[in-house]
């Protein structure tokens, strides 16, 4: 299932993104929505799928577990790039879209829940967003 190799369709890929962007802000600001032992990992877990969806836009013929694979590689670094305290990037990441995108501090259970939304994202990926040759 996921050794096939895609054919993704761009503007679909599009879609999931700016359906993800919109759920992991609402999720955000409107916390009360979900239950508070969730805390904010579906947040963390939509931006983990955020990153599949996007980076699925660009690698259109990159198979579904490479996807999953780079994703999560792009979202681990940026989660542990969380260590570097600069005064530069502490700078950036205090406005709002730097802290959207880079975060602001590291924490190991954020993994674990980029790890679920990349597997979440994989699975939508290769049932939905691509169609087989």
């Amino acid at each position: 299932m996921f050794l096939v190799k895609p054919e993704r369709r761009p503007l679909l890929q599009l879609a999931a993104t700016v359906l993800v962007i919109a759920l992991g802000l609402a999720s955000r600001a409107f916390p009360q929505w979900l239950p508070d032992s969730l805390g904010k990992y579906p947040g963390d877990a939509l931006w983990a799928m955020m990153i599949v969806f996007a980076l699925g836009m660009i690698a259109t013929r990159m198979r579904t577990w490479q996807l999953a694979l780079w994703s999560l590689l792009i979202c681990f670094a940026v989660e542990f790039s969380q260590l570097y305290q600069a005064a530069w990037i502490v700078e950036l990441r205090s406005h709002t879209l730097g802290h959207l995108v880079l975060g602001s501090f590291f924490g190991w259970f954020d993994l674990i829940a980029y790890a679920a939304g990349v597997a979440v994202a994989a699975i939508v990926d290769n049932v939905a967003l691509f169609k087989r040759r």
